[in-house]
């Protein structure tokens, strides 16, 4: 793969880090923005970049939200509204004035956003291991995780009044959350290669203070669900039935709540994890083919 590129965009002046397969806009195809989960950057969708099948289908732009690998900004505090502008200005920028829009966990809500925010230029989302609402105790009662006692600590050893030049983000907060997301596909390689990724992305003072109001974002985030029934295009949802982090349950119920989509679908799948594109590949392989093929 291509080294990331990186995009200056107005929203916040935010210099905005992607990757496109085949390393250009082909304008006679569709285009897929790809949104990434908390605290990874789009090396996340390295294999749908490369999968010849996709790419032959439709041009593949992952996108970094604020907070995250390359993408930067000079404003400390930021919400997943800014990233949600911030990744339709980098689109614009890049030549795509329409898109589908794919998001993992935080991505999913992401490109939710994007598709409220702007309606006439997304045409499609997808949505993998993800929920629509904030970290409430609703969602905790039905199989949700809760996020505070494990991130409460964090955010407070990762709070600081003067700069913090030697920070690098530890091995604590890097294992539980790969094995979180990866689940049984989080091999020795894979925990080693995200390892390298993010003690580069999250070393120095910057990269302190962008994991810092990443995890602020997860914690704090508004919910939608009084929102989604705003969405009109079309909606598919992927989720692992066991997965750790949302769970099967609470999809069931928002799905029903994208009431003016032009089709909103959940699917469920046996043994896939939070990052439901490591460990199974192919469907949303097929979810993305077979959006694209409806358009």
């Amino acid at each position: 793969m291509a080294p990331t590129q990186t995009v200056r965009v107005p929203h916040l002046d935010a210099q905005v880090g992607y990757k496109i397969s085949n390393g250009k806009i082909d304008p006679s195809k569709p285009t897929f923005i790809l949104i990434n989960s908390l605290t990874t950057t789009v090396d996340l969708y390295n294999a749908e970049l490369t999968n010849p099948k996709l790419t032959a289908a439709a041009n593949l732009v992952a996108i970094e939200p604020l907070g995250h690998g390359a993408t930067s900004t000079s404003v400390e505090h930021f919400t997943y509204w800014d990233s949600a502008l911030v990744t339709l200005q980098a689109a614009q920028a890049l030549g795509v004035s329409k898109a589908f829009s794919l998001g993992t966990s935080q991505g999913g809500w992401i490109a939710v956003r994007t598709a409220l925010l702007a309606p006439e230029r997304i045409q499609g989302v997808i949505i993998l291991g993800s929920s629509m609402d904030s970290e409430s105790a609703d969602s905790r009662s039905k199989g949700c995780w809760d996020p505070f006692p494990i991130v409460g600590p964090f955010l407070q050893k990762w709070s600081s009044s003067t700069p913090t030049p030697d920070f690098v983000v530890g091995d604590d907060w890097i294992q539980p959350v790969m094995g979180l997301g990866f689940g049984a596909a989080a091999t020795d390689v894979t925990v080693g290669t995200w390892t390298q990724i993010l003690k580069s992305v999250y070393a120095g003072d910057e990269g302190r203070k962008k994991l810092r109001m990443s995890v602020i974002n997860l914690a704090e985030r508004d919910g939608l669900l009084l929102r989604l029934g705003d969405i009109k295009c079309p909606v598919h949802w992927l989720q692992g039935v066991n997965e750790p982090v949302y769970g099967s349950v609470v999809q069931k119920e928002q799905i029903k709540l994208f009431t003016a989509s032009k089709e909103a679908k959940l699917d469920l799948i046996d043994g896939g994890a939070h990052f439901l594109n490591a460990t199974n590949p192919k469907e949303v392989e097929e979810a993305i083919l077979g959006m694209v093929a409806k358009a």
